[in-house]
């Protein structure tokens, strides 16, 4: 197995050299069955110094590395936010909107607690700009496909983000022990499927997702990392 690619800061220094400031983002939960889809978004500057060692996209990292980088990520960014749309709100508005929904938080989070220059870029994982019109073009979003796995800016974000949103999945195991979030942390997998059918829905899942799925694929990888 080939080893997994590591992030640098060369997209960052070439935005860096135009700008004092740049912002970069991530998502998680996108795919989850249950919980938030949640948004991390960091701020760096050209002041920024070498990634913390062991950084990367938070799929390629255990849950223990991912809870220990998670601190080194957010002190070594400027500055971190995140955000999150419910299962309510999901079930509401859609996945997509609740991407941009979740990101403006993050962004007027981030925003209210640091002066961000008018636009600002702002780098983006994938391949498509869900988060432009929620936030009022207030900055430059550039889109980077596997940005995740290549950015050290959006690898941080990333981390960032899947921490928090595991973190809040086992609380809610602890509260609700039914349906093994403490393991899936709302994905899809055979135990959680048998859950719901045993138990039924709990608020936390995306009912018109469950309408959609009456069993998990088969999967050779962990889902709960995504």
């Amino acid at each position: 197995m080939a080893p997994a690619a590591i992030p640098t800061l060369r997209v960052e220094r070439e935005f860096l050299a135009d700008a004092p400031m740049m912002l970069a983002c991530d998502e998680v939960g996108r795919g989850a069955l249950a919980g938030p889809v949640t948004i991390g978004l960091v701020l760096i500057d050209s002041g920024v110094r070498r990634m913390p060692a062991g950084l990367r996209d938070s799929k390629l990292l255990s849950e223990p590395r991912r809870e220990a980088m998670a601190p080194r990520a957010a002190t070594w960014v400027r500055a971190s936010a995140v955000g999150e749309a419910t299962a309510a709100e999901i079930d509401e508005l859609g996945i997509m909107a609740c991407l941009g929904l979740a990101g403006a938080r993050a962004f007027a989070e981030l925003s209210a607690a640091n002066e961000l220059i008018a636009d600002v870029p702002l780098l983006l994982d994938g391949n498509h700009d869900w988060l432009s019109a929620s936030i009022e073009r207030r900055a430059r979003v550039v889109t980077r496909v596997k940005a995740d796995r290549d950015c050290a800016s959006v690898a941080a974000a990333s981390v960032i983000a899947k921490v928090h949103r595991d973190r809040f999945m086992r609380r809610m195991h602890d509260e609700r022990p039914l349906y093994a979030w403490d393991e899936n942390k709302g994905y899809s997998s055979r135990a959680h499927f048998a859950a719901i059918a045993e138990h039924g829905p709990s608020e936390l899942h995306r009912t018109t997702w469950l309408h959609e799925q009456t069993q998990p694929a088969p999967t050779l990888f962990d889902l709960s990392v995504g």
